[in-house]
């Protein structure tokens, strides 16, 4: 196996990154984990616009080249002889150390440290069919999303606390961990986007660059498989509502379901020990995992 580090291939061994790394010594970065299946990335547009788009806003760097590293992506499966594969995609800050301490000042000013840029492929995850089947447990993380933070709706590499998150999910026999903001709406889940059914239609907390005029910013990442379900759901007259969501309307729920890239579509079944619906995945979470699948 091979990684990609900032234009060359080295073995696993050899793939490291500099004491002085910004994502290394502060986490400035951003990420992008994606699935490979039959040669074909799914959704990799979407995911690398979101990448891009990032790194613009927190000003990290604006000058990220979509199609090139789209290559680069294929090139790697190609490299490594897979098809079907965990893609991750990492970007830092790079060597922060010059820059910080002003020893390559110019005009009195330090220059700007040239970013890494890491590709990592693995094969991808392979989850119990019982987890879809019979649905799973969530447990609700104590930390809360904050809008006003404007890092929170992005994929940056400050990923510990929804981390630890999923590991007291873990500790409690649970699959995710639902994040509720400061105000005790509905964000997310520690690495998935979050889904309610009430009544036939599908209610979704507003994610970033969804949020009505004046309304206060959103702490939740736009998911590019939460855009894709959204759409299917669209697409078979499902009808999607955006809007806030408390923890009585999760508890009230129908059908709760989570996506990501690397599981797709998951059933929630019990939130902490309340039920949701009769216990078992639901109609339009078991349609959308259909979808998802073909």
């Amino acid at each position: 196996m091979k990684a990609w580090i900032n234009g060359q291939f080295v073995g696993l061994a050899e793939a490291k990154v500099g004491y002085f790394d910004g994502g290394f010594q502060h986490a400035i970065g951003l990420f992008e984990t994606m699935l490979a299946r039959d040669g074909a990335v799914l959704r990799l547009e979407a995911h690398l616009e979101r990448l891009a788009a990032s790194a613009k806003l927190l000003r990290l760097f604006d000058n990220l080249r979509i199609e090139p590293l789209a290559e680069t992506i294929q090139l790697c499966l190609a490299e490594n002889a897979m098809s079907d594969a965990r893609i991750r995609v990492t970007v830092t800050g790079g060597d922060l150390g010059k820059p910080f301490a002003g020893a390559n000042a110019s005009d009195g000013r330090p220059a700007a440290p040239q970013p890494t840029v890491a590709i990592h492929l693995q094969p991808p995850t392979r989850y119990p069919d019982e987890l879809f089947t019979h649905g799973v447990g969530v447990t609700i993380a104590d930390n809360r999303a904050n809008p006003l933070d404007p890092f929170a709706s992005h994929k940056t590499l400050a990923y510990w606390p929804r981390i630890a998150a999923l590991q007291r999910a873990a500790e409690a026999g649970c699959s995710e961990s639902l994040w509720f903001s400061i105000t005790n709406h509905l964000a997310s889940g520690s690495v998935s986007s979050a889904f309610v059914v009430k009544d036939g239609r599908i209610v979704v907390p507003f994610a970033r660059g969804e949020e009505p005029a004046g309304a206060m910013p959103s702490a939740v990442l736009p998911g590019c498989t939460r855009a894709a379900v959204m759409m299917w759901a669209e697409g078979v007259g499902i009808e999607v509502e955006r809007r806030a969501i408390s923890i009585d309307d999760v508890f009230s729920a129908d059908e709760v379901f989570l996506t990501n890239s690397s599981w797709g579509v998951l059933p929630v079944i019990r939130v902490e020990r309340h039920t949701i619906g009769d216990a078992k995945p639901g109609p339009i979470a078991r349609r959308m995992r259909e979808k998802w699948l073909a």
